[in-house]
């Protein structure tokens, strides 16, 4: 990244460093990311970061952990259509320097819901860790994380609570309809933007307000920027 870009960049973005690099499932690879300008933040369960990748290209992902003495922890997806996102997570190593934005966004957990509804896919269950590690127990919890195989579930807390099917064997719209969620709480729904749009009207069909279905696009095939 040429010099003369650093002092623009040190308006806009944090200077961090690849501290852990390890593989959490299949397909997905567990980064943190650490550095001063990150202690001491507020951030909510459920948040984002965008990570400069491949020069001055941006990707965003969920934050899967954040420490608050400097530290956040991403789970990068490996997909098929390889993007420069895709890339620099597959290949990033503990010692490289990255630049990244603060922790934003406002997919983010309702503690007070009366249920919290999870519903998406691979890309969502980031989120959706971060999200359930926050819970109390006694939380009311149910949805759905669709993957492509068994090998690409993350281990979330809680994840119990969830069903799990695999990509090709039913929909997520489907399953969401097999759950029958009564309205009243929180729906969060992310993940792929057609079945993100999807799940929204079946809950919508189903009687939730449409102030209580949270939606995430995370990714959509072929949309630059998205992959």
């Amino acid at each position: 990244m040429p010099d003369v870009l650093s002092p623009v960049l040190d308006l806009v973005t944090v200077r961090g460093t690849v501290t852990e690099a390890e593989q959490v499932t299949a397909r997905m690879r567990r980064l943190r990311i650490d550095s001063g300008q990150l202690a001491g933040l507020e951030v909510r369960p459920g948040q984002q970061v965008r990570v400069l990748v491949g020069g001055l290209t941006l990707r965003t992902y969920s934050i899967w952990h954040y420490d608050p003495s400097g530290g956040v922890e991403l789970c990068v997806l490996d997909h098929a259509a390889g993007g420069p996102g895709a890339r620099w997570g597959r290949t990033v190593a503990p010692g490289e320097q990255v630049r990244l934005r603060r922790p934003e966004g406002t997919f983010t957990l309702r503690p007070d819901a009366a249920h919290h509804f999870f519903v998406g896919d691979e890309t969502a269950s980031v989120a959706f860790g971060a999200m359930l590690a926050a819970l109390p127990g006694e939380a009311v919890v149910s949805g759905c994380v669709e993957t492509a195989t068994e090998a690409d579930r993350l281990p979330l807390a809680g994840g119990d609570r969830l069903d799990w099917v695999i990509r090709g064997e039913t929909s997520l719209p489907d399953a969401v309809r097999r759950l029958a969620p009564e309205p009243g709480g929180i729906a969060y729904v992310a993940g792929e933007a057609r079945g993100v749009q999807a799940v929204r009207r079946v809950l919508q069909e189903a009687g939730w307000d449409r102030r209580a279905v949270l939606t995430k696009p995370f990714w959509t095939p072929g949309k630059k920027g998205m992959d």
